[in-house]
């Protein structure tokens, strides 16, 4: 049976790697907010498929963490860069005709988000309706009659109103369903932990030695200063290029997520593989900061062993219920990426400290963490005496592997993985207490 076990796993990795085999920069050129990683637009999920449970099990419970929806930038900063290195040039007249159309542009996108700094987009509204109707379509036995949903979100404004949201289509869906709401700095210590310890280790001098020395083969757009600027060499005195370039693409591929969105100026400036070195640099940040980049350590996904020990405590609660329901819970990018590398879905928990390897290791954070991105646990059992409980995992609704065994991929038997990763938080715990 081990030897089994151990062959589904091999058989299960070789087809996430085989899913992984499209280039990022044909995906860039299919959908171009794949680019700014945690600012991409979350896919069409309405399609994929789902693997029957083994004969005798029914969904019964499940439990979320979700990103909130789409969103306005989150500080006036990431325009006002921009936008100050374009008026001074302007004030310089070193702007040519494309520049100006660019300052005008930007203008208008600045002036459309003012005071709407980190606010849910009606898109953001819009994207978290169809993944919570999808939930109900897709497990209406967890959903039925008077199903309890427990929801709780961080206390941020955005996924406060991305609860709200979900629930309201939940409703809409099932009017018996019993709600309840929750959102409170009590829960926070694991719904959005922050450990300043791990954080102070993630960038020391070595890696950000490292991270520069890969950012200088992968970095701009050379046209764009020409493209922009009469007197190219003149206008650096106001103009930082590489801020310029950044700030520039973020901005126009942003506007996806808004109503205010327009192609125009701004993405003209820029190729595919000018997007694809903007991914590369962002993508190699996000492994150093939230992945087991081997030169910090590899230890940055522990800053959510707090939430992975809750999910799991929670799971084993509910399961003592007849009918448990739902647990959703509503937060941020920088707790689903690391959650995400520490249990090690579709082999996120990559181990390298060779940034040039992520691409081609299929290391792509842009497919975990869109805005609206979320991981799902969906448990199946026969009956409630029943003590084998099988569970899956889908990350943005498609179904996952991790790195444990299984005999009935891409299902996973509960007390396997709840055994794993207890004693996973618990020898880092130990170590580090």
């Amino acid at each position: 049976m081990r030897v089994k076990k151990c062959f589904i796993i091999v058989l299960m990795l070789a087809g996430t790697l085989s899913v992984r085999a499209q280039s990022v920069l044909e995906i860039i050129r299919q959908n171009p907010t794949f680019a700014v990683t945690n600012y991409a637009t979350y896919p069409d999920s309405a399609n994929y498929p789902m693997t029957a449970p083994p004969a005798g099990k029914h969904p019964f419970y499940l439990s979320h963490y979700g990103r909130h929806g789409s969103r306005y930038i989150s500080r006036r900063m990431g325009y006002d860069i921009p936008y100050n290195m374009m008026c001074r040039a302007d004030s310089m007249g070193l702007l040519t005709p494309t520049g100006k159309e660019v300052l005008k542009q930007i203008t208008s996108i600045l002036e459309d988000s003012e005071m709407r700094w980190g606010d849910l987009t009606s898109y953001g509204h819009y994207q978290i309706r169809q993944i919570s109707a999808r939930m109900i379509q897709r497990f209406p036995e967890i959903f039925e009659g008077e199903a309890y949903v427990s929801a709780r979100s961080t206390t941020n404004n955005r996924c406060i109103l991305t609860m709200a949201s979900s629930m309201l289509e939940l409703m809409k869906c099932n009017p018996k369903l019993k709600i309840r709401m929750e959102s409170s700095m009590y829960t926070m210590w694991y719904m959005n932990h922050q450990d300043t310890l791990l954080s102070k280790h993630a960038m020391p001098p070595a890696v950000k030695a490292a991270h520069e020395a890969f950012a200088a083969q992968h970095k701009g757009n050379p046209q764009l200063m020409k493209q922009l600027f009469t007197d190219p060499e003149k206008v650096r005195e106001v103009v930082d290029e590489l801020k310029l370039n950044y700030f520039l693409i973020k901005m126009g591929l942003f506007q996806h997520h808004t109503h205010f969105y327009q192609k125009g100026y701004l993405m003209d400036l820029f190729t595919t593989e000018d997007l694809h070195r903007l991914w590369e640099n962002d993508n190699a940040w996000w492994y150093i900061n939230h992945g087991a980049y081997k030169l910090n350590g590899g230890k940055q996904p522990y800053t959510q062993r707090y939430l992975l020990r809750q999910l799991i405590n929670d799971a084993d609660s509910c399961m003592r219920r007849e009918r448990p329901g739902a647990q959703l819970r509503f937060g941020h990018d920088t707790v689903l990426l690391p959650l995400v590398c520490l249990i090690g879905v579709n082999g996120y928990d990559l181990e390298t400290d060779n940034l040039e390897e992520l691409e081609a290791k299929g290391w792509w954070s842009s497919s975990v963490f869109p805005m609206a991105s979320n991981i799902q646990f969906i448990f199946y059992r026969e009956n409630p005496e029943d003590q084998d409980v099988l569970f899956k995992v889908l990350l943005n609704e498609k179904e996952a592997t991790l790195p444990i065994a299984t005999d009935c991929a891409p299902y996973y038997h509960w007390r396997d993985f709840r055994e794993h990763y207890l004693k996973k938080i618990d020898d880092y715990d130990c170590m580090y207490r």
